[in-house]
């Protein structure tokens, strides 16, 4: 993680569910590909209970074409009852905000717990390919905003003065059959 101690966990294979993911290979394995079907991930992550409420749950798929790295990033789950766009795979934001004054930040915004079973829609059983889930928790106040807030003066105008904290699992290669 970014710092907060946000759990997250990744799993990949054949007839999946988000309740059940018995068989399936987890974060840091190597799932061979099956001949027929697309498989699923379930990604899943859960807020620190210390820390700021989630925003958005990612897959980044990585692999390499034509002698070059490429890498994709879906959205796969939004906080507040918001779903991906189909076209743009995004989440759309859900409005929280920072209160730069004082650092609080939104309580009524972001979810304590994001869970997503998903498919590739560009998958190619021939490629090989890595995946990992990115969690991203709601903005909060950078640490020299923090320190500008208790000092009473004004941020630093060269540093954005807010972040989001996240976290992100090990891969999972997927191997195509000889």
């Amino acid at each position: 993680t970014s710092g907060p101690r946000i759990k997250a966990r990744l799993f990949a294979g054949y007839d999946m569910s988000t309740e059940s993911h018995s068989g399936a290979i987890p974060q840091g394995g190597e799932l061979v590909l099956q001949a027929k079907g697309v498989p699923s991930f379930l990604a899943w992550a859960v807020s620190d209970p210390l820390g700021t409420k989630l925003q958005r749950l990612q897959v980044i798929k990585g692999w390499v074409e034509g002698g070059h790295h490429r890498e994709k990033v879906y959205d796969v789950a939004c906080s507040d009852g918001f779903t991906v766009d189909t076209t743009t795979h995004r989440c759309p934001d859900n409005g929280a905000k920072v209160d730069i004054s004082n650092c609080n930040v939104s309580e009524d915004k972001g979810a304590g717990e994001l869970k997503a079973l998903w498919q590739d829609p560009e998958f190619n059983k021939h490629q090989r390919a890595f995946y990992y889930v990115r969690v991203l928790e709601n903005p909060t106040c950078r640490w020299s905003t923090w320190d500008a807030v208790r000092a009473g003066t004004t941020p630093r105008p060269d540093l954005a003065m807010t972040i989001q904290e996240r976290a992100w699992t090990s891969p999972i290669w997927t191997k195509p059959q000889k």
